[in-house]
């Protein structure tokens, strides 16, 4: 608070500071007063010199080290002395407004203000909020394909579907199967499922050291806790303590040595999950603590890397950097993400007789959640039905990871012969479980003066965590994904995966494809910058054709995304809006737009092959409903409300007819992991198959009824003695799934295709920033998608507006903060972001103030029904938030003199963005030290 008064009674002088108060929260334990900036500041003319002056006191007051808790030390600093100069610009404005209304003749004229410093007074928060408003577009399906051939050629595989659609059919927009009992709260989930009476509930002991030999381990004192049944430990396993997705390189208990903070040692089983959470906290560990490896830098350090180094060369490298006009090089950052599903990772396990188990798991992989439980209780698959409903979301998160916590209850409910439940409290989920991948990349890249590109030479390096896990497969995905959309008349890339004392890292949405794109991106505007030339036409200029062949050797074939940008371009107005973007930041010093367009080409298939096939089981009773199982997971993406319509689609009837079961092993052995955004087309493919057995068993009845409805057509053929169940089975054909990175050859075309088909998009994205805060917001955001031609357009516009929030998320505000050498307030080792009220994801706050999703109406003919993946492809649209932010940076910096390329590091925080604005009052905050590369290049680094 600033309060003016006039300079003498006359009132003919001017103004001064009569009194100030400046209180600040977040700069130390409690809230404090600026008191000395105070003391200077009172009795000071009313001016922008005078506020200024004290700049500098109010610096040294309110100083915090680098070391301090909580960290963004230079942004706390920078964001109080911001505070002060909005506060006086803002009490500029409002009391020139009421010296006018009282009468300007009695008064001194207050200070005049640049209008274009004005901008500094605007706050996202308190700004009057406009109406939000969305546009989802989409063709009208015209026909559909109903055949489910395991060996798609080079002609259109599926004749077009002469009748019509059913109610519910493929192509319409049917409302999520479990949409009403989701939002009227009756939809059951694991965690609600009623235990019988003799059940225990589990709770993790788990290691607090980052790298530690365990000592010893002493329960005694939990022992003597209500309710306390037992402890359980490695030496409990009674079958394999071995586990790993491809190698098998963890422990479900820890057996000597800790390998990161939180490492599972063992686990109480006690009456309730209350008494089993206070027991647990009581269990003593004595610990050697050994030497951690935290981050990238560490392990580069350290030579910490898994044994696999995959690389993908193409093209002759040293002709195309002796040809190269324009060269650059840089080293890029990019953070992490959490799942931060809704429902955390639960299990209840039931033992039954002779070793027999059901085990109810929230979990993307019932095989693997199967197999693992086995495997501990030393019993075979056949014994264990692993089950689920549905999952609270999963995005990755628990396809291989939720079997670590499956185990710990199976084990348990082997051992008491008793009814296990476990349910991971947030903050234990988020230490124990694994994020997205960090990456960090170091580049050279060169192009001619035309634009046209011609090298990319690249080391891409990703923190796996301790163990293997999926860590290999996600680094080759960013490898295929590193040329985005863009040809390279030469490229190399090299991919690392370091070993380090952090949990596995793990599947998440994009499964390392947008880490890759977000490589050549950040390289195509270094290139723009360098050269002058336009982004947008670098784009252009460089990107694939039809039939192109990737860095990998795949032809692309009904390559789209040059039609989509050009239609972006004109749905978007991007022409006229970048004109109008100009005209906002001329006017605006401290509010700044940028504008984005980004593309994206996302490869849809398992990359190791065996994973490419699906199983399904129908039944179809004599009232004429019909019951399907599959291998696939519901985690809220609607896979079950799909196949539903694909079955309706085969038989003719009404989706009304159709229920989907549970996923379980029991009914659907082998089944491959709910992910790679692949169940509908393996899952949909097996249902349809399994359709079209019992409809070709069909055909004599119908033959003979003629018309008739279908519980007479389903009754007639029971009494005729017709099996109405069918097992159905797809798998991708051969030809199209499985890379060999191994053999020796002389194109990368002869290794195989990873992918079946890309599925392409294009997204425009306009956003603003406060430069003073950094804060950011999405004005309106344009995303059209070829998803082929959609089984269900509301769904799958769904999953484009998730994916792109959640994108979002990502690139702009979700920040990983882990205890390494630039956190060093965080204990090593430790996730300090375990909870929302550390680590942030978007909210209703955050969506795009205008949201326009279209689809594109376009063939495929290598999956069900014409349609295309959509799951993870329209991830990466959300990352254009995170270029048009960078746009809107180099705005800023460019009003400030400053034309050097400035490498934005993922996620664009608003630490980042207000600290990449390099004003005077940024560049105040940051010490010496801080800035190794001088001010203007200052940068508060991520945890990599």
């Amino acid at each position: 608070r600033l309060a003016p008064k006039p300079t003498d009674s006359a009132g003919a002088a001017g103004w001064m500071v009569e009194d100030a108060t400046l209180s600040f929260g977040g700069m130390a334990p409690t809230a404090i007063q600026a008191k000395a900036t105070v003391a200077e500041l009172v009795g000071r003319d009313w001016s922008y010199a005078a506020v200024e002056n004290v700049f500098a006191t109010m610096r040294k007051e309110l100083s915090l080290p680098v070391s301090v808790p909580g960290g963004q030390a230079e942004y706390r600093m920078a964001l109080a002395v911001s505070f002060l100069y909005k506060c006086y610009l803002t009490m500029t404005a409002e009391h020139g407004t009421y010296v006018t209304k009282l009468g300007a003749e009695a008064y001194p004229p207050v200070p005049s203000v640049d209008p274009t410093d004005m901008s500094a007074t605007f706050n996202f928060l308190t700004e009057e909020k406009t109406y939000s408003r969305g546009e989802q577009g989409h063709f009208d399906r015209q026909g559909a394909y109903i055949h489910a051939p395991h060996t798609p050629d080079n002609t259109p595989a599926f004749p077009p579907l002469k009748e019509s659609t059913p109610a519910g059919g493929v192509g319409q927009s049917l409302m999520h199967r479990n949409a009403e009992a989701q939002v009227t709260g009756h939809t059951k989930y694991v965690d609600d499922m009623p235990l019988p009476a003799n059940a225990v509930h589990a709770c993790l002991v788990t290691s607090t050291k980052a790298h530690a030999r365990v000592l010893s381990v002493d329960t005694s004192e939990a022992e003597k806790c209500a309710g306390f049944v037992r402890y359980i430990c490695a030496k409990d396993v009674i079958g394999s303590n071995k586990m790993g997705v491809i190698v098998k390189d963890e422990e479900a208990f820890v057996t000597e040595i800790a390998m990161y903070h939180g490492a599972v040692i063992g686990a109480v089983l006690a009456d309730t999950h209350e008494e089993a959470v206070l027991a647990a906290r009581r269990v003593v560990i004595q610990y050697e603590e050994l030497a951690p490896i935290v981050s990238i830098n560490d392990a580069i350090a350290a030579n910490s890397f898994f044994p696999t180094h995959h690389s993908i060369i193409s093209g002759d490298l040293a002709e195309q950097k002796a040809q190269a006009e324009v060269v650059v090089e840089g080293v890029g950052r990019i953070g992490g993400q959490e799942h931060f599903y809704l429902e955390t990772n639960a299990t209840i396990a039931l033992p039954s007789e002779n070793g027999h188990m059901e085990v109810f798991s929230s979990t993307q992989n019932i095989a693997e959640t199967q197999h693992y439980c086995a495997s501990v209780c030393g019993v075979p698959d056949s014994k264990i039905v692993a089950k689920v409903k549905r999952m609270g979301g999963g995005f990755g998160g628990k396809e291989s990871r939720s079997a670590m916590f499956a185990v710990v209850a199976a084990l348990g409910a082997a051992v008491l012969d008793r009814p296990v439940s476990i349910m991971i409290e947030r903050d234990v989920d988020m230490s124990l479980s694994g994020q997205r991948h960090a990456f960090q990349y170091s580049y050279k890249a060169g192009m001619k003066k035309d634009g046209t590109l011609s090298y990319l030479d690249v080391d891409v390096y990703s923190n796996g965590g301790y163990s293997h896990d999926l860590s290999v497969p996600v680094m080759d995905r960013a490898l295929f994904h590193i040329d985005n959309v863009y040809r390279w008349p030469a490229l190399s890339a090299r991919g690392n995966v370091c070993k380090t004392n952090q949990p596995t890292h793990t599947a998440y949405r994009g499964f390392g494809g947008p880490q890759g794109m977000v490589v050549t991106e950040t390289v195509m505007q270094h290139l723009s910058e360098a050269s002058g030339l336009p982004l947008d036409f670098l784009k252009t200029h460089n990107m694939y054709k039809d039939g192109d062949c990737t860095h990998f050797g795949q032809p692309l074939e009904h390559f789209f995304v040059p039609d989509l940008w050009a239609k972006a371009q004109r749905i978007a107005s991007v022409e006229e809006r970048r004109a109008q973007v100009a005209e906002f930041n001329k006017n605006n010093r401290w509010r700044k737009r940028g504008l984005a367009v980004t593309p994206t080409k996302f490869g849809i298939n398992f990359t190791a092959k065996f994973m490419n096939q699906g199983g399904a089981l129908v039944h179809v009773y004599t009232d004429g409903s019909v019951l399907l199982a599959h291998g696939g997971t519901e985690m809220g993406q609607g896979l079950y409300t799909k196949v539903i319509q694909v079955a309706a689609q085969s038989f003719g009837i009404s989706e009304q007819y159709i229920i989907t079961t549970e996923s379980a092993t029991n009914t659907v052995p082998n089944a491959s992991p709910s992910a790679a955004s692949l169940s509908t087309d393996l899952y949909g493919m097996a249902v349809l198959d399994a359709c079209e057995i019992i409809k070709k068993r069909l055909e004599p009845i119908k033959a003979r009824l003629g018309d008739c409805d279908w519980p007479t057509l389903v009754r007639t053929a029971f009494f005729d003695r017709v099996d109405l169940s069918a097992h159905g089975f797809y798998k991708i054909h051969t030809d199209r799934c499985g890379y060999d990175f191994d053999k020796v050859c002389a194109s990368n075309r002869e290794r195989g295709f990873p992918f079946n088909y890309f599925t392409m998009g294009v997204a425009v994205t306009e956003v603003e920033i406060d430069c003073l805060t950094g804060d950011s917001n999405v004005v309106r955001a344009d995303v059209l998608m070829d998803v082929g031609k959609s089984i269900n357009p509301a769904i799958d516009i769904g999953q484009i507006e998730g994916a792109f929030v959640q994108g979002f998320g990502w690139s702009t505000m979700e920040d990983l903060i882990w205890g390494d050498k630039e956190h060093p307030w965080v204990r090593p080792g430790q996730l300090f972001t375990r909870g929302p009220g550390t680590y942030k994801i978007p909210s209703f706050n955050d969506v795009p103030a205008d949201f326009r999703v279209h689809l594109s109406d376009t063939d495929n003919r290598f999956a069900v029904h014409s349609s295309k993946a959509v799951g993870e492809p329209p991830f990466f649209m959300g990352a254009s938030a995170f270029f048009a932010i960078k746009d809107a940076i180099i705005a800023a910096r460019s009003e400030r003199g400053f034309s050097e390329y400035y490498p934005l590091h993922l996620p664009a925080t608003s630490e980042r963005i207000r600290m990449a604005c390099t004003d005077d009052i940024a560049k105040l905050c940051i010490s010496d030290a801080a800035a190794q590369k001088g001010v203007e290049q200052f940068q508060p680094l991520a945890s990599c």
